[in-house]
């Protein structure tokens, strides 16, 4: 309820001394409520806090944090203390998060349904922020849906709720996570919130995008009839098995056969067998070493990095029904050079177009483009330009080519062994054997 501020009324912050009008209440939750303000002309967000949670520990936690530069843009930071004299505690100024930012809420409950380039995407954002904000020395202590937005569009994402920040393994601790998402020694009261708490709740959050499934909840749950602080403590914190754990089966995923109601891991077991081998290790390491080695089993946010960018780099849409799979070198070699079959119409798939540059395979699909992070080694997760990006030929759809998006020029060594300068704006033709110099990589293009 509205209940702190009204419409009109006016708060003053305590760094700039310029006035802050609240416009409307926008939704409340355990620590306060936000409400749409302009201050300074503009438009921003504003949050009061409750009595019981306007504690001098809590002022001081945000008056160190509007000090401080937020880690990245994708941080929705306090930028200024609020007061009022005749309203009890005080509030916080932070940007207002825009319409097109969705809540991973929806995304579980069906009620958005991006493709898998864009969870990549969103995935990769998330785990590239959360390095940023580890990297200033600084814990977030409450990763899970509630603080993550993004754009089902394009996978921009938004990390909200950051005033309960702290340096990192800090013992002034107000919040210790959300339910389900806290690391195992937390539940088990073993442990406070810090850097390697942070990377278990990421991982949860991570599968929780591509599964739409704890990874932690299979069919030890059948035998739960109350779902009381004692079942989530044995499932998520003394007795916590991951249910594609490859060494114990007593807590596997099961389909909707054996437990119509889903519960117990059916979306996971059909996600499952969709995604590439490589990322399938990374979630199975997460949650078998990281559970028992928190200090050295858990998958780092530069790892995560890694995984998903090559994820999001191995996408290719089948030619018979258009549905988006992943490239993946341990089914090819397998099979002898065969990509499998498509996890939606069953049908052979045919790989596209793609490009060797160092140990990364891109597909070149009509989406494909190439970053920084792909043609600089020294700009690892730099995606901020396009570099390269696939086309058509204006005259002729059956051509395809790789347009040059840099100011420097490209030589391409053709099939026949011929060389081709590739100018700023020019294409090089997408044909098997052609191998491309950008500068400081090369690439061989295969078909």
């Amino acid at each position: 309820m509205n209940e702190l501020l009204k419409p009109g009324q006016v708060v003053e912050t305590e760094i700039s001394r310029q006035s802050c009008q609240v416009e409307a209440f926008l939704g409340g939750g355990g620590q306060g409520e936000v409400y749409r303000a302009r201050w300074a002309g503009d438009p921003y967000a504003l949050k009061w806090y409750f009595a019981h949670t306007a504690t001098d520990d809590q002022r001081c936690a945000l008056q160190n944090l509007v000090k401080e530069p937020a880690p990245s843009d994708a941080f929705l930071w306090p930028l200024d203390m609020a007061s009022a004299r005749d309203v009890p505690g005080f509030g916080y100024i932070m940007r207002l998060r825009e319409p097109r930012f969705k809540s991973l809420l929806d995304l579980m409950t069906n009620r958005i349904d991006p493709k898998f380039r864009v969870l990549a995407t969103v995935g990769l954002a998330l785990a590239d922020n959360f390095f940023k904000l580890h990297a200033k020395g600084l814990c977030y202590r409450d990763i899970s849906f509630g603080n993550a937005f993004f754009d089902p569009d394009n996978g921009d994402v938004l990390i909200c709720d950051n005033d309960n920040v702290t340096t990192n393994r800090s013992t002034k601790v107000s919040v210790l996570g959300t339910p389900d998402f806290m690391a195992p020694e937390i539940v088990r009261q073993e442990g406070l919130p810090s850097r390697q708490t942070d990377l278990y709740s990421l991982a949860v959050l991570l599968f929780f995008i591509f599964h739409i499934h704890h990874p932690l909840v299979g069919k030890k749950i059948l035998s739960v009839h109350s779902w009381d602080p004692a079942s989530r403590k044995r499932l998520f914190g003394t007795e916590p098995l991951f249910i594609f754990d490859p060494g114990d089966k007593s807590n596997e995923a099961v389909d909707a056969t054996v437990d119509p109601m889903r519960e117990a891991g059916a979306n996971a077991l059909a996600y499952w067998p969709i995604f590439p081998q490589f990322l399938r290790e990374t979630f199975t390491r997460a949650f078998t070493a990281g559970l028992r080695d928190p200090e050295n089993g858990r998958v780092t946010e530069g790892e995560w990095r890694k995984v998903l960018s090559q994820l999001r780099d191995s996408i290719f849409y089948c030619a018979s029904c258009g549905s988006e799979n992943f490239y993946d070198s341990d089914v090819v070699k397998a099979t002898g050079g065969k990509p499998g079959t498509c996890w939606s119409c069953k049908r052979e798939l045919r790989l596209p177009f793609r490009i060797r540059i160092g140990k990364s395979i891109i597909m070149l699909t009509h989406e494909g483009k190439l970053h920084p992070h792909h043609l600089d080694s020294s700009k690892d997760f730099d995606f901020g330009k396009i570099c390269a990006e696939v086309n058509v030929h204006p005259q002729d759809p059956n051509v395809w080519g790789l347009k040059n998006c840099t100011s420097e020029k490209w030589v391409a060594t053709m099939p026949d062994g011929s060389i081709k300068d590739i100018e700023p704006g020019r294409s090089v033709r997408l044909a098997d054997k052609t191998r491309v110099n950008f500068g400081k990589a090369e690439g061989d293009i295969r078909y």
